[in-house]
């Protein structure tokens, strides 16, 4: 026996969950609504609850990540006026 592998998008995931944090109706009503498991509805609040604060962090990866990138183009310049002064050297010796 086989799972059914079946794959939801993050966009009906996050509908799911947030009407599952409503509490207006039981997960089964839920389930029964989008076309899920019961079990995949507490499944997916529970991760959304313990991961939700990880969602708020990533604007300190996105200023890492700027930051990394300005320090590589600054190298990437500094190598580039090297091989260019290299060159020159090159040129006058032969």
């Amino acid at each position: 026996m086989t799972k059914s592998g079946r794959r939801y998008s993050a966009k009906l995931k996050f509908q799911v969950v947030l009407e599952a944090l409503t509490g207006e109706r039981t997960p089964g009503q839920i389930a029964k609504q989008y076309g899920v498991h019961a079990n995949s509805v507490g499944l997916w609040k529970k991760m959304f609850l313990e991961r939700g604060p990880e969602l708020f962090e990533h604007g300190d990866d996105v200023q890492e990540y700027e930051r990394q990138i300005a320090d590589l183009e600054q190298l990437l310049g500094k190598k580039e006026v090297e091989i260019a002064l290299l060159k020159n050297f090159l040129g006058r010796s032969r």
